[in-house]
């Protein structure tokens, strides 16, 4: 048993008028253990302990703990302390609320208190920590990162720890993390900012999030791609924004005028979309850019992982394009790191700085100061370049070790999507089936493929799959083609047995 919750003391209500110290101990110590403050193999203090801290006499205490014993709520080690039991009486789980006497339930009184925002926010689900299988999406090769190395880099940091480092920082950022963000979205994505329009934030989801605050009122109008990210449709639903979701081919998002008029904000992700991992064309971004010169418009570019490009030629960021302050840019270093880092960046307008460092400072302060420490000596000393050079040959092999077993294995049930960057692709099946039943399918052959219908908003105009192949070694994408097709092939004959597939609903 844990003995550190020894070290704590118990507090315990005030002691009414009249009431005996014995039966207020008593009572007091059953409701904590009725109500499950107390938990099971917790350590309590001394007897004399207690009876310090509330003036009482050791023999009460005493006596109050023996009560407790002989009725099964503690038990004793001799030589180690009281605990709370591991099995508690059988009453404690027959004990229910009181009852309100036709006052309004706990329930009735969290929507009353709620405020409009509060009623609309809904969970957006997170990485969870398990063994990573071929096709799980969203993640990068973590088994590959250099632990020992930024290890080294932490123990140094520390080491040198000043009061400054200790302290806290400015809204926006670590100074010099900020200066090399900027550096290094220059030369590698083509965007034009300085130090000063970084924010170091805990990731993409924050960006979002402090731009819809920033520019959204409840009632206006964002446009999204759709299929589009559910967490940013998340967002934008809390904020109380009506969503409009913009089509996407072969070249990006459409671009459709009268869905987007009126329009606030355009949240796009054009270097990889999510989730169909297409490239967005120039001439759409230039249209894009003379959209949002309209007053009132603004646009947020999500860069998530477009860090890792396989084919085609660079291209610069949207943002970098923009000469008139309308695109606020974001990435985060969750996809090309470690997801649990927590740390991105949104680069925001000149005009709009003070805003957003005002509001991080009445929200988060700023993102941990040791961590942005840490990542800018691993930007700054050349390792967070090295090890982007290194995946970016990983991720290619393993991109092509896909297409190939997919050929092999996979031609006629699904049509995989070209892309020239990111962690994972996406596909279309050919044979019929829904996502869904492909996932269920899957999951049976330990395979693990997202349903594309999971990213449409309204209608599900096609069927498709998303699949990651960043995470796995080619071996395991190999495995992982071959079951894929083994489950498809089943979930037809079913399917077909049936008459359930997509194109006979």
């Amino acid at each position: 048993m844990s003995k550190r919750t020894s070290s704590f003391e118990l507090v315990l209500p005030a002691r009414g008028a009249g009431t005996t110290a014995h039966r207020w101990l008593f009572s007091s110590l059953r409701a904590d253990l009725v109500e499950g403050r107390l938990r099971p193999g917790m350590r309590l203090g001394s007897t004399r302990e207690l009876a310090k801290q509330y003036g009482l006499s050791r023999g009460t205490v005493v006596e109050v703990f023996d009560q407790l014993k002989a009725e099964g709520y503690l038990e004793c080690s001799v030589g180690s302390g009281t605990y709370v039991s591991k099995v508690l009486p059988d009453e404690l789980f027959q004990v229910v609320g009181k009852t309100d006497g036709g006052k309004q339930t706990a329930q009735g009184r969290t929507k009353e208190v709620m405020s409009d925002y509060g009623r609309r926010v809904r969970p957006f689900g997170n990485l969870e920590a398990r063994p990573s299988r071929a096709f799980r999406a969203n993640l990068p090769a973590l088994d590959l990162f250099p632990t020992t190395l930024w290890t080294q880099i932490a123990v140094r940091r520390l080491r040198r720890a000043s009061m400054n480092l200790l302290m806290a920082c400015d809204p926006m950022g670590h100074v010099p993390l900020r200066e090399a963000v900027a550096s290094y979205l220059s030369t590698s994505r083509g965007v034009r900012c300085e130090a000063g329009q970084v924010a170091i934030v805990s990731g993409v989801q924050e960006a979002i999030d402090l731009t819809a605050r920033l520019v959204l009122n409840p009632g206006d109008r964002v446009c999204m791609e759709e299929p589009g990210y559910p967490g940013a449709v998340a967002v934008f639903r809390a904020a109380g924004a009506r969503i409009s979701g913009l089509p996407v081919d072969d070249e990006g998002m459409v671009l459709q005028r009268a869905a987007m008029r009126g329009a606030r904000l355009v949240y796009v992700t054009p270097g990889h979309q999510f989730p169909l991992g297409i490239t967005m064309s120039l001439g759409r971004r230039l249209q894009l850019l003379d959209w949002a010169a309209k007053p009132g418009g603004l646009i947020l570019e999500d860069d998530y992982d477009s860090e890792y490009r396989y084919a085609g030629r660079p291209v610069p960021a949207l943002q970098g394009l923009d000469r008139r302050g309308l695109v606020l840019f974001t990435g985060s270093f969750s996809k090309v790191l470690f997801p649990s880092l927590r740390l991105g960046y949104l680069v925001v307008p000149p005009d709009l700085v003070d805003s957003v460092s005002a509001m991080i400072s009445i929200t988060s302060r700023h993102a941990p100061l040791l961590e942005q420490a840490i990542l800018c000596d691993f930007i700054t000393e050349g390792h967070f370049g090295r090890h982007l050079r290194r995946m970016r040959q990983v991720y290619a092999e393993r991109h092509s070790a896909l297409l190939e077993a997919a050929r092999e294995r996979l031609v006629g049930l699904i049509e995989i999507i070209g892309i020239e960057a990111g962690l994972q692709t996406a596909a279309w099946i050919s044979s019929g089936l829904t996502g869904t039943a492909v996932a269920v399918a899957a999951a049976k052959h330990n395979v693990e493929v997202t349903a594309l219908s999971e990213y449409w908003q309204g209608k599900v105009l096609r069927e498709g799959m998303h699949l990651g192949f960043a995470a796995v070694d080619v071996k395991e994408i190999r495995r992982g083609v071959r079951e894929l097709a083994i489950a498809m092939e089943e979930a037809l004959k079913v399917a077909v047995r049936g008459g359930h597939t997509a194109s006979a609903e």
